[in-house]
């Protein structure tokens, strides 16, 4: 029940789409509308400005911050569950929620901040090594989705290696990837046709 419970938490708080809301309370508009039609930081930066993307970012990242962090509070009331296992189901979960949020019609972003804010709690070190590499490739390609999708790739890779983290930990960080790869789907299309959108281009 613990599982379950934490995973419903998660899937609730991920589901703030607060592209959404400060979409429309800093530009009036509904971003899943405009530009990529995306619910996520990079969209509310090309529709609507910096300010409204910087905030929506960190409430994004903090969304997976929490999850975890409920997680771990949960972890320590009921000690008979696997504190990593339930960590990994709140981090999906939110990021799931974030993709299909009950509160918006289920349309939503791609969850890669809240995906940010998961890893940062589940192994910092690991973290750190994708957001660099993200950064990396974002730099070269001018592309934030190719930096995401490789990242998302990256961190079970690196789970299994660096972690060395158990078989259930290790399945949840491929469901992780897999959601965010997923949510890339239409991305994958422009970017094989040289269509996909690049920092800096205005929507």
């Amino acid at each position: 029940m613990t599982y379950v419970l934490i995973a419903i938490i998660s899937y609730l708080i991920g589901s703030i789409s607060f592209a959404v809301i400060f979409g429309k309370k800093f530009g009036g508009l509904d971003v899943r509308t405009k530009g990529s039609k995306g619910a996520g930081a990079t969209n509310v930066l090309r529709t609507v400005g910096k300010q409204a993307a910087v905030i929506t970012l960190v409430c994004d990242i903090l969304k997976g911050v929490i999850s975890v962090l409920l997680a771990i509070l949960a972890s320590k009331i009921w000690n008979n569950v696997d504190v990593t296992v339930l960590e990994c189901v709140a981090g999906f979960f939110a990021i799931l929620g974030h993709t299909f949020p009950i509160y918006f019609q289920f349309r939503g972003g791609k969850g890669v901040a809240t995906g940010i804010g998961v890893l940062l709690m589940l192994n910092w070190e690991i973290a750190l090594v994708c957001l660099i590499f993200a950064a990396i490739v974002i730099a070269i390609t001018k592309m934030v989705s190719v930096g995401s999708i490789l990242a998302a790739i990256l961190f079970p890779i690196l789970t299994i290696i660096i972690a060395k983290a158990a078989f259930a930990a290790v399945v949840m960080s491929i469901l992780i990837a897999l959601l965010i790869i997923f949510n890339h789907r239409a991305n994958l299309v422009r970017i094989k046709n040289g269509t996909e959108n690049k920092l800096g281009e205005k929507a």
